[in-house]
């Protein structure tokens, strides 16, 4: 037990380290956000002591706990993103978030994620423990059962709208899906359907766009064209970002010298804003420290654990990965802007409690990881 908590430990560690870059550099891209925002640093400290007391209860209540209440969150977290395309006001054209007067914003989406991974890690541990060798058939049902449980809030979500996040549920679900153990002739089969959908769609959009808009509305297509955007290097977002990013040399500008601005300085291009500051060496230590991180999680999904909490684990490491991967890569160029968030280190009450919510869940997989260690021994 004692090295139990030496481990939990190393996450709070890592946790801290985020903490500290993630409200230093929101405060260093407040030079160029709009003063009726606020202090978003100082804010952004309180969501992370709000996330630290989040994982104390969660520690207290035990995984078993939360993932008995896996559907009642799910179900929850549907009825939000429902309110949210009812009732919520329009934001930049967009229905993401509620808003609460005197507190800021809260964005359902960010919690969807968690509660889909919880409800898909209950249904896939259900169909391993009901047989070890299913046929083609009961694993087709189960294919169809849970796509249906990510389509709900993916259809919600997109009609925001808020195409990252349904990218997001779509890529837990492969990972978790994968962690399941199916056969990989499934994950063919979806390759080629995905395929043929997506060339079907981006087919029409490049050689008619007429027809596109007719079928798939002029939504979509400002969506795909914001998207594809990057190919050319256009966009206010991205040049800034890389003249931001390619003038810092090797150890930046210095903190809160970002020489030029752009839009979404504290959450989408966060990344952009510290290589400015911090320069070539201090990305690198930054990539590390992430890469690490991500490492450790995978360290602690080889061990002895739970497998209801393997196949959680499976989907928390896949959304964070696919987020850091994509965050970086938009930012510097490499994928399209969508408008994924970098993990612990972007602004963001919903989503930063939504991971701390995580790291609750990973540190009592930590913890019961020893007597489920003894009990597979014994038996």
């Amino acid at each position: 037990m004692r090295n139990t908590k030496y481990k939990n430990k190393i996450i709070l560690l890592f946790i801290f380290l985020f903490a500290i870059i993630s409200i230093v550099t929101i405060s260093s891209a407040s030079t160029y956000l709009s003063p009726s925002l606020g202090n978003l640093a100082l804010k952004q400290l309180l969501w992370y002591g709000i996330g630290f007391i989040l994982i104390f209860i969660i520690m207290k209540l035990k995984n078993d706990y939360i993932y008995h209440s896996a559907w009642f969150l799910y179900i929850l977290c549907n009825l939000l993103l429902l309110c949210l395309l009812l009732f919520a006001p329009a934001i930049n054209n967009s229905k993401c978030w509620f808003t609460i007067p005197g507190i800021g914003s809260f964005q359902p989406s960010e919690f969807m994620k968690i509660s889909l991974i919880l409800l898909l890690g209950v249904m896939i541990n259900k169909f391993r423990e009901k047989t070890d060798k299913p046929t083609l058939k009961e694993e087709f049902i189960f294919i169809l059962k849970t796509l249906l449980i990510v389509l709900i809030p993916s259809v919600l979500t997109f009609l925001e709208p808020d195409t990252g996040a349904v990218i997001i549920y779509f890529v837990i679900y492969f990972f978790m899906m994968f962690a399941s153990g199916i056969r990989l002739r499934w994950f063919v089969i979806l390759g080629l359907l995905a395929l043929a959908v997506i060339g079907f769609v981006l087919g029409t959009y490049f050689l008619n766009e007429n027809l596109f808009i007719q079928i798939f509305g002029n939504d979509l297509y400002y969506r795909l064209d914001r998207i594809f955007a990057w190919q050319d290097g256009n966009g206010l977002q991205l040049e800034n970002a890389l003249a931001a990013i390619g003038s810092a040399g090797v150890f930046g500008h210095g903190y809160n010298q970002t020489p030029i601005y752009f839009p979404e300085s504290g959450t989408d291009f966060i990344f952009a804003v510290f290589a400015s500051n911090f320069g070539l060496l201090g990305s690198l230590l930054l990539i590390l420290l992430i890469i690490s991180f991500d490492c450790k999680l995978i360290h602690i999904a080889t061990k002895k654990i739970k497998p209801i909490d393997k196949f959680v684990l499976a989907g928390i490491i896949g959304m964070l990965v696919f987020q850091q991967v994509q965050n970086i890569g938009m930012t510097i160029g490499l994928f399209p802007i969508t408008g994924i968030t970098l993990p612990f280190i972007s602004y963001g009450g919903s989503s930063l409690l939504s991971y701390m919510l995580m790291i609750g869940l990973i540190m009592n997989m930590q913890e019961e990881k020893y007597s489920y260690s003894i009990f597979k021994d014994a038996t």
